[in-house]
């Protein structure tokens, strides 16, 4: 029986006024991260299970966020509760040595990952990136790095530069996207935009000397890759002796056991992880040739060009364990297809209700991922989506969470493999109500 009518803010309890109360008093912005949900949709989850969870007041949602993508198995599925709780009775942590889950999951994704001939494993996708481009410097002797605008690569200095610039400037040049990072940074970076080969070839050619790597979301953000780019970059990088880190966090095991590489049929010569790989809980790694991987090496400490890598948490015994449990059910036949069948289902409906109201929004994105833009074709690169008309869109987007539907504004939303006809279903019906409601 659908559950339609229970979803949305439909009441705020004394218990959550408190917890917003308390938030606001101990936490910065009343936030635990870099962004808040406006007033009147703003929520404390409580607990959830497979595609919907429910907030502290008692009211239902249907998530498309799921941990920034990192729930493709939906919230508590019973294989990582059950995985994560026999290896507490094993133990939870031992400091970075080897422990048997991590030393099993490695074995276990190295057989997955195509570039992949050592890993090493960190604790969040912004450590992994961190590690690759400083395994990329002391591998190749070279400071500088680049990324395209728009990309996202995590939390540190040299990611924070160009990811969501409100203030364009010219290639090469990048924008910082927080104050904090030393101007000096900036020098090391170089920008280029996504899905243009002929601009980056030249900034390759003109800095090779300098470049250690060129880093690229192989799906950016939302923004798929042009026939042939994501082979473009490695072709550049090849010739001009420029290592290519593929930044798997959001796309690895996404697309399929070999992610993006193998849906692609692009290998690097290193990728980044995090998210899908811990099954939600704090795993990532950096995997990738042997010859650069081995720069790691604690027993090369002392020697030129060795780079430390290192963590208290990296390869959890508890994330370990959550990770094979995950990878016991992508394992299964047909667990990509129906992934992906929903996701295409999602979003052809979903563009049917916008086009029934003549709301001039249009669904895209490949895979388990979907975005809504207002714009008329999908974009090519972040200019692209910082020229559609992000008010009207974030409109949308806030209406369909006061509806009911968890999503961020003007980003992207995913696909679990526990959302159900029923969930696609009520989603559509809050779509319906969301466009009523806009339209006044």
């Amino acid at each position: 029986m659908s559950q339609t009518a229970t979803l949305g803010r439909r009441t705020t309890s004394d218990a959550e006024t408190a917890q917003f109360a308390s938030a606001k008093s101990s936490l910065p912005g009343g936030s635990l991260g870099g962004s808040n949900m406006p007033g009147d949709t703003r929520f404390v989850f409580s607990h959830g299970k497979g595609g919907r969870f429910w907030d502290t007041s008692g009211n239902m949602y249907i998530d498309y966020v799921l941990g920034s993508g990192a729930m493709l198995l939906g919230h508590g599925h019973p294989a990582i509760a059950e995985a994560v709780a026999a290896q507490a009775l094993r133990g939870t942590h031992f400091f970075a040595y080897l422990n048997e889950p991590a030393v099993r999951l490695a074995e276990r994704v190295l057989a997955y990952i195509p570039c992949a001939e050592r890993i090493r494993f960190t604790t969040s996708g912004s450590e992994s990136t961190f590690h690759a481009i400083r395994l990329a410097r002391g591998f190749t002797g070279r400071n500088k790095i680049l990324k395209f605008e728009g990309g996202y690569h995590g939390t540190h200095d040299y990611a924070q530069l160009s990811t969501t610039p409100k203030q364009l400037s010219n290639f090469p040049t990048p924008v910082p996207d927080t104050a904090g990072i030393p101007d000096v940074v900036a020098d090391l970076m170089l920008v280029a935009p996504f899905n243009d080969l002929d601009t980056l070839r030249a900034l390759v050619e003109e800095h090779r000397d300098d470049l250690a790597a060129v880093i690229v979301e192989p799906i950016q953000r939302i923004i798929s890759p042009a026939p042939g780019f994501l082979q473009g970059i490695r072709d550049i990088t090849r010739a001009n002796g420029v290592l290519m880190i593929m930044d798997e966090v959001v796309t690895g095991f996404r697309y399929g056991l070999t992610g993006a590489q193998g849906y692609f049929g692009v290998t690097p010569d290193m990728a980044t992880y995090g998210k899908i790989i811990g099954g939600g809980l704090p795993v990532g790694a950096v995997a990738g040739r042997a010859d650069i991987l081995d720069h790691a090496d604690p027993a090369q400490k002392g020697l030129p060009g060795y780079v430390y890598q290192n963590g208290t948490l990296q390869g959890h015994p508890l994330g370990c364990a959550a990770a094979h449990a995950t990878l016991d059910v992508l394992e299964q036949p047909g667990f990509y297809e129906r992934v992906f069948a929903t996701a295409e289902t999602l979003r052809t409906g979903m563009q049917a209700v916008f086009d029934r109201h003549g709301m001039d929004l249009l669904v895209f994105g490949e895979g388990p991922m979907w975005a809504v833009i207002a714009a008329k074709s999908p974009p090519r690169n972040w200019r692209d989506m910082i020229s559609s008309d992000t008010a009207r869109s974030a409109a949308m987007d806030a209406e369909l969470l006061r509806q009911g539907i968890f999503v961020m504004p003007n980003t992207r939303r995913f696909v679990s493999s526990e959302h159900t006809d029923e969930d696609l279903e009520d989603t559509f019906a809050a779509a319906d109500r969301a466009c009523r409601k806009l339209k006044g």
